[in-house]
């Protein structure tokens, strides 16, 4: 067996230009306890992973460039990718899996903070905190009666995807005295729902029904765009969308157009078609949304857990442990990622991988 140590690379977005980190903590301690692996972190930052920065890495760390073809094309040493996060949409899943590379995300450790943003943004859009908070600023003080609120009692969440944030911010909510929350996702059963206290409706009955529309499914070839003009059309014109999953999802034209005409009560949106929104966009017109970078739920605690999640990752393959979060678990039965895990793992380890 090889006795070279286990290579793990982070992409250089984790840092600033002058090296420091931009994060109080990403887990790293984890791989710091474990002798046989080594960190390092990329020199650059690219849009794209290039395979010249893969180099002889058995593991990356990737937070936001994307990885192609391109960047898996010279794997021989490459064991896995792992997304800082649940999403991969920017991961070229299938190429990966042809060149014997794992992906992984980050499952469960976005649950809490997104669900707890998520809520946040309920109240505030309910409560109309940016207009009130402008009317402060502005010194409209008597204009106050205009914009009453509405409690969350009585209201009804919709959930697009009841995956593990929706069912943490259906756990966080009891005690709101909201109604019974309805779920669309095609890949729960009804029992499923049940047992996290949510009914299994259709799109279009969650759409008609709910106070609260919440996204919280990944971006596929089948939800793309999955909320457009006939969807928002479906919404009660005193319902609210949130959307902290990603910005293909929803047409932003149509929720453009569905909230500058007041069809809709407001939205609360973290995601974009396209990202980074490096000038103003033009929801910032409307006073009946509030916005965030992709950052609603960044908190120390979200990047310290989907780091040692990440990490974890690391240190279960290099003693020949299936890691949890695989995107393509196929690939653990490809011989030739069969031949490379072997190869490469730590001399030290004397288990068979499980």
């Amino acid at each position: 067996m090889s006795s070279r140590k286990f290579l793990v690379m982070l992409t250089a977005d984790f840092y600033d230009n002058t090296g420091a980190g931009k994060y109080r903590d990403i887990g790293l301690s984890v791989l710091a306890e474990q002798p046989h692996v080594e960190q390092r972190v990329f020199k650059e930052h690219r849009q794209q992973i290039g395979p010249d920065q893969v180099g002889d890495a058995q593991g990356v760390i990737v937070l936001t460039p994307a990885v192609t073809a391109e960047s898996v094309s010279k794997a021989d040493n490459l064991l896995v990718m792992a997304r800082f996060g649940v999403g991969y949409d920017a991961v070229d899943v299938k190429a990966c899996t042809g060149a014997d590379v794992l992906v992984t995300i980050t499952v469960g450790a976005v649950d809490r903070p997104v669900a707890e943003a998520t809520i946040g943004w309920m109240i505030a859009l309910s409560h109309n905190l940016r207009i009130k908070d402008g009317l402060v600023r502005a010194g409209r003080w008597d204009e106050r009666t205009k914009y009453m609120g509405r409690e969350l009692r009585d209201r009804t969440l919709g959930v697009i995807g009841l995956g593990g944030i929706a069912r943490k911010t259906i756990e966080l909510l009891r005690g709101f005295g909201m109604k019974q929350p309805l779920a669309f996702d095609p890949f729960v059963n009804k029992e499923t729902a049940a047992n996290h206290a949510a009914r299994l409706v259709s799109l279009e009955e969650l759409l008609r029904q709910s106070d609260f529309v919440s996204i919280h499914c990944p971006l596929t070839d089948t939800t793309r765009g999955l909320i457009g003009a006939r969807e928002l059309a479906l919404m009660k014109p005193d319902a609210y969308l949130l959307n902290t999953a990603r910005g293909g999802i929803v047409d932003e034209d149509e929720l453009y157009d569905a909230l500058r005409n007041r069809r809709i009560a407001g939205a609360a949106v973290d995601c974009f078609a396209q990202e980074p929104v490096t000038s103003p966009h033009r929801f910032g017109e409307l006073d009946n949304v509030v916005l965030a970078p992709h950052s609603i739920a960044w908190t120390d605690e979200l990047f310290r857990d989907i780091g040692r999640a990440a990490c974890q990752v690391m240190e279960d393959l290099s003693l020949g442990t299936k890691p949890r979060g695989a995107v393509n678990p196929e690939v653990f039965d490809r011989p030739g990622f069969k031949a490379k895990w072997k190869r490469l793992r730590t001399p030290n380890d004397t288990r068979l991988h499980k």
